[in-house]
């Protein structure tokens, strides 16, 4: 994510209270709807927490939108629903009652993916139309919107994994792909809306210091992956204590499976433990940063979002050790997905300010 960050340009210096005024009200769309992803992610989290995501076994981009309005279109969705093998293996008996409520989750994560697509292209065309786009930004939001199209799809591709053969659930490597894709648009947009607001940065001063914290947000997205592998595969239902894992430090398990590397995506033991290892290391790494930046002469929204990387960072691990200790409640695993959001924000809006090294006058 950090190279594609970097190299985004910067945009032209304006003047003028009109030149501002556009690029401003463009930043605050993208806020807007980067806001709305956030929601989506954690919307998408209390869909996996409630095991909803196989209860809607049609995929209808236009007509979807309608929830079920008779008993007999109800009873027709969950007799589909009644072909996987979640509900064979896992739910077989559910009522109509018991379906509803799974149901509505699911339904409404697909209709706020539907309303952040309208937010994004009508908003798009306006500004387009009316000449309120600066040149540079402009592939910029068309790539963005594709970017958007390729996630209704890959949501999709997601679902339709748990829908036939013996799983009971999606596939981890589907959910990871489809989160990371959500969280690569929306911290894309944060970038774009940070662009757009900020000031062109300085001549670079303490290269040591960027590429640190590049390090970190690298660091970071390999965290955010492996805590969706634990999502995929339910690892955080299990070794619900900290720091140990049945008593001991490196699971019994953690290498069943050959090759070794496979461990990493399919066994839960191995999972859980590389999800903790590197969610400490990124607390630690971030606290390291901070203290770094404070030797530095940089600029108080520098300083600023050191500060919040580390803080936001600890945060973020104390809420996660909560949520394991706890045996994953929906309401924690859910104020969980949304702290990592938190710390994609705080480390965007760090190496935004890096982008040219701003140190103090």
């Amino acid at each position: 994510m950090t190279v594609t960050f970097s190299a985004l340009s910067s945009p032209d210096s304006t003047t003028g209270s009109d030149a501002r005024a556009a690029p401003r009200a463009v930043a605050l769309w993208l806020l807007g709807v980067a806001a709305s992803i956030f929601a989506m992610a954690v919307i998408g989290a209390i869909t996996r927490l409630t095991e909803s995501g196989l209860s809607i076994m049609e995929w209808a981009p236009v007509s979807g939108f309608l929830p079920p309005l008779t008993t007999a279109e109800w009873e027709r969705l969950l007799d589909l629903y009644r072909r996987t093998a979640e509900y064979q293996q896992i739910n077989r008996g559910m009522s109509l009652a018991e379906f509803r409520e799974i149901f509505w989750w699911e339904w409404i994560h697909r209709q706020w993916g539907r309303f952040i697509g309208l937010a994004y292209a009508l908003p798009l065309a306006w500004f387009w139309l009316r000449g309120g786009l600066p040149g540079w930004i402009k592939p910029h939001l068309l790539f963005a919107l594709g970017l958007g199209a390729l996630q209704g799809f890959m949501g999709w591709f997601m679902v339709a994994s748990g829908f036939f053969g013996e799983r009971t659930d999606v596939s981890q490597y589907r959910l990871v792909l489809h989160l990371s894709l959500a969280l690569v648009i929306y911290a894309y947009l944060l970038w774009l809306s940070l662009s757009l607001l900020r000031a062109s940065a300085v001549a670079e001063t303490d290269r040591s210091l960027s590429v640190q914290a590049k390090l970190f947000a690298g660091l970071l997205a390999v965290t955010v992956v492996s805590g969706g592998f634990v999502a995929g595969t339910d690892a955080g239902m299990t070794y619900n204590t900290f720091p140990l894992m049945d008593g001991r430090l490196l699971p019994t398990g953690y290498a069943a499976l050959q090759p070794w590397w496979l461990n990493w995506f399919e066994t839960i033991e191995a999972i859980q433990f590389n999800h903790r290892l590197l969610a400490v290391t990124t607390a630690v790494a971030a606290v390291l940063l901070w203290l770094q930046s404070l030797r530095r002469p940089l600029t108080r929204d520098i300083r600023q979002g050191f500060a919040a990387v580390a803080g936001v960072a600890l945060a973020q691990t104390a809420l996660g050790i909560a949520t394991l200790l706890m045996a994953v409640p929906i309401w924690l695993g859910a104020l969980h997905q949304a702290g990592a959001l938190c710390l994609i924000a705080a480390t965007v809006f760090l190496l935004h300010g890096l982008r040219g090294g701003r140190t103090a006058a």
